[in-house]
């Protein structure tokens, strides 16, 4: 996974900027935690700035990528924490657990250098309706395999609080699904190349050609006519937060 994000890396800042609506509800679950643990920090996004932020992220690329800021900034892992019990007020884990290469271990480590909550922003692999499934099918396999269950938090925190993170029409995190209403976004290669499913994923040159005759002749308008006036979307976005 590091030299996946070196390479995802190379335009992260640019394409996956932090939702200001999404950080509202991260902020929120952390209380008020004076001292906040950023595992898999990536290139910075919702880490909060009203706060004493220390960040961990395995990638240099991503490192490199940080706006200036007042966090610290250490290069480790999930896994393998390099901090005393109980250091943080609050640890927070942003889009990245799928990517851990023992999800159990990482938990563990948050929570034994946390004192207070966890706050974890991940996905559902349960949820079933994101459109781009039914060309790309391929997502649903890869989330089953990757994607911990959220009864998976439960085993491995106790008590925790899962609430549905609506996804706003118009995004400024490129992840995944942040263009469920943008759907020409997908066809766009520097677009894509910021999201890791589809570096995982591979070539699927034929199912996305699939997606740009049908916004040509307008049967993707007509078959997600729904979605059209929506503000925002469940795409199967959770918070889960110890309680």
């Amino acid at each position: 996974m590091i030299a996946l994000y070196d390479k995802i890396g190379l335009n992260y800042a640019n394409l996956r900027r932090p939702d200001p609506r999404i950080g509202q509800r991260i902020e929120e679950a952390l209380g008020d935690a004076r001292t906040v643990l950023n595992v898999g920090a990536g290139a910075g996004s919702y880490e909060p700035t009203n706060r004493q932020v220390t960040a961990v992220e395995p990638s240099a690329e991503m490192i490199q990528q940080r706006p200036q800021s007042t966090a610290s900034v250490i290069q480790g892992f999930a896994e393998s924490l390099p901090f005393d019990d109980d250091a943080f007020d609050a640890s927070m884990a942003v889009l990245t657990i799928h990517h851990w290469s023992d999800q159990a271990r990482g938990v563990r480590e948050m929570r034994r250098v946390t004192r207070g909550k966890l706050v974890f922003l991940t996905y559902d692999p349960s949820f079933s309706g994101f459109w781009l499934a039914d060309y790309i099918p391929e997502l649903v396999t890869l989330d089953e395999g990757q994607m911990p269950k959220l009864t998976d938090y439960e085993e491995w925190l106790g008590s925790v609080e899962i609430s549905k993170v609506p996804i706003p029409h118009d995004c400024s995190d490129g992840f995944l699904s942040a263009y469920w209403r943008r759907p020409a976004a997908y066809l766009d290669d520097r677009v894509r190349a910021a999201m890791s499913s589809f570096w995982a994923l591979g070539d699927v040159s034929q199912q996305l050609a699939r997606l740009a005759v049908d916004l040509e002749n307008g049967k993707w308008a007509h078959r997600y006519s729904h979605l059209i006036d929506l503000q925002e979307h469940d795409c199967g976005y959770r918070l889960v937060a110890t309680a």
